[in-house]
């Protein structure tokens, strides 16, 4: 367990933040805490209702240089910390791009981050590390690759990734020398180990971790997830 020392809270007046990182048998969990100066602790969630509720998160959410796609003055925009490995994430995987595009054209834009869970997932960070290889090189071709990684999910392993992801690179407007060379040399790690911290920073532990405007929501199935959209396009005005 580390803990790191306390500072002025930035969303409680008269409380301090104290981060407390918790590591057992290769897993990992950060919890926040709020104490004041009397000695109370608190553990939860901080809004202010007189702003937007969730403004705390959007703060937080750092998504320069993602993948990304929809329209940039969409009305919503979800963020998915996700894992190529994560049975749950190709579960997901139909509902980000084919579903929500069809049922909310123009409505959504989608930004991805990286978030390997290394204790469970023995290639999920070589496969971030390869996905992030791909979109230095061709933006577009990144949601190829995460379309194909989820589709062939199962039949990869540590040993298999790079040569599957250089056949696969290949055919889809991508130089594989180049691709090797990224992938190779871990040219992108420091972008998916960024993306890691800025996760643990706003409270993922697990994917997939999604932030609809800003509201922290787990992985969702496509009816629950419809209804959450539509609820927020309602609130918006933007049905």
């Amino acid at each position: 367990m580390k803990i790191d020392d306390p500072k002025p809270s930035k969303y409680l007046q008269g409380f301090s933040e104290v981060a407390v990182h918790l590591t057992y048998d290769g897993g990992s969990k950060n919890e926040l805490f709020y104490i004041s100066q009397d000695g109370t602790i608190i553990e939860g969630d901080v809004y202010n209702i007189n702003r937007n509720p969730f403004q705390a998160n959007l703060d937080k959410l750092n998504l320069a240089g993602s993948p990304t796609f929809g329209p940039a003055d969409a009305p919503i925009t979800i963020v998915e910390f996700g894992d190529f490995q994560c049975p749950s994430c190709k579960n997901e995987a139909p509902d980000l791009r084919k579903n929500i595009p069809e049922t909310f054209p123009g409505k959504v834009r989608v930004v991805f981050k990286d978030f390997p869970l290394e204790s469970i997932h023995p290639w999920a960070r070589a496969g971030a590390i390869a996905g992030r290889c791909v979109y230095r090189q061709n933006q577009q071709a990144f949601w190829k690759f995460f379309d194909w990684i989820y589709d062939v999910q199962d039949s990869i392993t540590p040993d298999t990734l790079n040569a599957k992801v250089l056949s696969w690179a290949g055919g889809n407007g991508v130089d594989t020398v180049q691709l090797g060379r990224c992938i190779d040399t871990k040219a992108s790690e420091a972008e998916v180990n960024k993306n890691i911290a800025d996760g643990k920073a706003i409270g993922v532990t697990g994917t997939p971790g999604l932030f609809i405007n800003g509201r922290k929501i787990g992985g969702l199935g496509w009816p629950d997830m419809k209804m959450v959209l539509e609820t927020e396009l309602t609130y918006l005005g933007k049905r």
